[in-house]
């Protein structure tokens, strides 16, 4: 077992035992759920919740504690906004002064990492019933004799209810604050109902704790063929960009969808279950995911038929970022445990705006160093509070909210691994085609499938492939079930002056991008050229 130096010998905070229903089953955290009138059930089963004025991420009221220990470690900036110890232990202290005063609380206890080597301990306190049966779905339970003498390597503790009335004196931008401490292993949720704060929060503590174990963690799906255990394949991308539904694959057994950590014995989910969009969803293009939801889900959001109590995923009446959370056990073909070997592909999923970026290309060792430091994407609406149409963005290792340590240590913990397991990197484009946003159209999810199936099955590798003039990459000029048409994006514009005019634009935002990254010749050559 890996033990971290930073690991607190006993727990830092207790309420009174009588306050605290702790590990319910999910049927009476249902119960408790309508009782109270946190949610309703859906006509599936699931319970379906609202998060209030905040339906995604708030990352500009997302601060760390900067304290001496960890310091040297962080780059700090605009992701990794610091906080004094003073103001987080003031936090801290009205935090648990409100939750104190509350008539009845719930904890959850489990785990972060289907690896019992690399597994950190999880305790998640929250006010609302629906809260900790989001956290018993997304996380690894613990085993009923764990439970005795539990001792967490982290806590969460969420006090969605709370706002800040003086954000100031708590070094905090508005009512709103997720406050966290890497050396107090201690996550404060203050102001926001939305629920994926808590489980980024523990990814964002495994991204800290896990390269100290020479272990890389990625933000990334996982799934592994059925019948070949050594064809692991890895979808790393930002939300929305396809890393839930590429992996739920109905010839392939799903590891996770969302976070994993990539070992020297192999790859290994962090979490316990999946959180997908659900906008848009349907049995006829996402059945697994369709499948899935069922009593134990829980949908953020989503739109429920007042009289029937069906779910309408068409509808993005409360926001675009419409979520369910189950089980990964929900998922049929589900692997336990959520191991697999070292990947034999690894996909990045970019949704390019712009339109111009190939639909799938493959990437040389150097590119894909490159193209995961610039992590391009665009942010989709309702991911992250105000974003209300697709944003052209880089987002470090296609992780960046995510990631408290300088990318380089990600980029350089990727080449190694990708090195020394021969793996295959490359690029799909989920994004648009024919034009930018507003203008062209999104590429259709089967033509996706078909480039996912060619990469797995082996035929993309031994195609004939041509190189794009402005981005080097390298573009197959035919695949099984897609017409030849869309795979050079040029070809797919009417007016191709056009299309040249916006793919040197985004060429030259990934040039001005990637000036902030100290990297080898070798490296900054393989991005694309500006004139």
């Amino acid at each position: 077992m890996t033990t971290l130096s930073a690991k607190p010998s006993a727990p830092r905070h207790s309420f009174a035992s009588e306050k605290i229903l702790r590990n319910l089953s999910t049927a009476i955290l249902v119960e408790h759920a309508l009782q109270r009138g946190e949610g309703r059930l859906a006509s599936n089963g699931a319970l379906a919740c609202d998060t209030g004025d905040r339906t995604g991420r708030s990352p500009n009221d997302k601060f760390l504690e900067d304290s001496a220990g960890i310091h040297d470690n962080i780059d700090w900036g605009k992701v990794n906004q610091p906080m004094s110890a003073a103001h987080f232990d003031a936090l801290e202290k009205l935090v648990l002064a409100a939750l104190g005063r509350r008539e009845q609380l719930y904890r959850f206890d489990g785990y972060a990492g289907a690896d019992p080597a690399y597994r950190l301990k999880v305790s998640v306190i929250t006010e609302e019933a629906w809260h900790s049966l989001f956290a018993k779905t997304l996380f690894i339970n613990a085993e009923e004799k764990d439970l005795a003498n539990w001792s967490q390597d982290w806590t969460v503790i969420d006090a969605g209810s709370l706002r800040l009335d003086e954000p100031a004196k708590y070094g905090a931008n508005g009512p709103v604050c997720i406050a966290q401490s890497l050396e107090k292993r201690t996550v404060l949720i203050i102001g926001t109902r939305y629920a994926g704060e808590i489980k980024k929060s523990i990814f964002y503590a495994m991204n800290y704790d896990l390269p100290a174990m020479n272990v890389f963690p990625m933000h990334c799906s996982c799934n592994v063929d059925r019948k070949d255990p050594s064809n692991v394949a890895l979808f790393f991308g930002l939300s929305g960009t396809g890393k839930t539904t590429l992996s739920a694959d109905p010839n392939r057994d799903l590891v996770g969808d969302d976070e994993h950590g990539w070992s020297e014995k192999g790859v290994f989910n962090m979490e316990g279950g999946c959180y997908a969009k659900c906008i848009k969803l349907s049995r006829e293009g996402e059945p697994e995911i369709w499948d899935a939801i069922r009593f134990g889900s829980v949908l953020e959001n989503t739109v429920i038929d007042p009289a029937t109590r069906v779910p309408d995923y068409d509808s993005a009446a409360k926001t675009e970022n419409t979520r369910v959370t189950y089980p990964v056990s929900y998922i049929k073909n589900a692997r336990k445990p959520s191991v697999a070997a070292h990947p034999r592909n690894v996909v990045f999923l970019t949704a390019d705006a712009f339109g111009v970026l190939p639909p799938v290309s493959r990437l040389s060792r150097e590119q894909a160093m490159y193209y995961f430091l610039n992590g391009y994407t665009s942010k989709l609406a309702g991911t992250e509070a105000g974003v209300t149409e697709p944003q052209p963005n880089f987002s470090a290792c296609f992780g960046g909210p995510f990631m408290p340590r300088p990318p380089m240590r990600y980029a350089e913990m990727l080449r190694d691994r990708i090195a020394a397991h021969s793996a295959d990197v490359w690029l799909l484009n989920t994004g648009w085609t024919g034009g930018p946003y507003g203008t062209g159209s999104r590429f259709k999810l089967s033509y996706t499938r078909a480039f996912v199936t060619a990469i797995l099955n082996g035929s993309l590798r031994k195609a004939t492939f041509t190189t794009h003039p402005i981005f080097g990459l390298q573009m197959p000029t035919a695949v099984d079930g897609v017409p030849t048409e869309v795979l050079d994006p040029r070809n797919t514009w009417a007016d191709k002056a056009a299309y040249d005019l916006k793919a040197r634009d985004l060429a030259t935002r990934f040039r001005t991008n990637d000036a902030k990254f100290a990297i080898t010749p070798e490296v900054r050559a393989a991005g694309p050229v500006t004139a």
